[in-house]
């Protein structure tokens, strides 16, 4: 009896029924590729079905309400971020704390965002962004209000000590369409988003929120070599689960998402997307999950107060 006791309390036998892994948002985005491509490699190393379920709504807070309240033995996961668990708890009261109230497993991921202008704009860098501010006011658009590209410029105005008015579209698509038609002057989307019409030579690419330079556009400087080293912000996503699960098997499955994540067929389609694969114990992405509310909550708060 103590040995099927200690066996169930390391999971050593888990998961003997399928796993569900609960998706906050649609299906396409790269939260749903991230959970379904995690979901098949976790499904063919632990011998067992692990069923994507997407719950979109209220900016992922729905189906991670859902999580939250699930029992910790593993049989519910989650495809947490930084939407749904860092921006979305400092911009309204919600039903669950993103930090307390789930188990936090391991990072995945996610991709940058990039700072936008038209081609044929006189702006070349982000200090000759800067400067067009200052001389002018200036507009952006990003994916709506609350997104991590709106975001994130808001703390580079801070930064920067400049002003550019906000305006939300309903998705980064929209928002790149009327850059290239002229309408806006300056957008920010993500990189997959904005990736086609860079190549086509539509759009400029100024500045990237990642730590490094992308392979896939290695002309594009970052903010970190552009003067302002505090701004690296991705969409990244993570897997989490319900609060209080077992530190063994969390552990466990830490593991085998970490391994999953340095497939050849893995990272090959994160890369496609240009998501850099994290490689965090689960203590350590807790740790980066406190950082990050720390660090955003007051960019949030006062992004939110703007638009009241």
């Amino acid at each position: 009896m103590l040995v099927l006791v200690a066996r169930g309390a390391c999971g050593a036998d888990w998961p003997t029924k399928p796993v569900r892994v609960v998706i906050p948002y649609a299906p396409g985005g790269s939260s749903d590729l991230l959970g379904r491509l995690l979901a098949l490699r976790l499904a063919d190393t632990f011998k067992q079905n692990f069923i994507s379920d997407n719950r979109p709504g209220a900016t992922g807070a729905i189906g991670s309400e859902l999580v939250s309240k699930s029992s910790p033995d593993g049989y519910t996961l989650l495809i947490s971020g930084v939407g749904s668990h860092v921006y979305a708890p400092a911009m309204t009261k919600l039903a669950y704390d993103g930090l307390s109230d789930f188990t936090h497993i391991a990072l995945l991921g996610g991709p940058p965002g990039v700072l936008l202008v038209n081609s044929n704009s006189s702006v070349r860098d982000i200090a000759g962004l800067i400067a067009q501010a200052k001389a002018q006011p200036l507009v952006f658009g990003s994916a709506g209000t609350g997104s991590s590209g709106h975001l994130a410029i808001e703390f580079f105005k801070q930064l920067a000590k400049i002003e550019m008015q906000h305006v939300p579209y309903k998705g980064a698509g929209p928002a790149v369409i009327d850059l290239r038609a002229g309408h806006i002057p300056v957008a920010v989307a993500t990189l997959v988003a904005a990736a086609p019409q860079m190549k086509a030579g539509a759009l400029r690419a100024v500045g990237i929120t990642s730590e490094k330079r992308v392979r896939q556009f290695p002309e594009v400087p970052t903010f970190v070599e552009s003067g302002f080293p505090t701004l690296v912000a991705t969409t990244w996503f993570s897997l989490s689960g319900p609060p209080k699960m077992p530190v063994a098997l969390t552990l466990r499955i830490n593991q085998e998402t970490r391994k999953a994540l340095r497939t050849p067929e893995l990272s090959r389609r994160l890369g496609e997307e240009a998501i850099e694969a994290n490689d965090l114990g689960p203590v350590q992405f807790t740790n980066f999950m406190r950082t990050e509310i720390t660090r955003w909550a007051p960019i949030v708060k006062a992004a939110a107060a703007q638009v009241k």
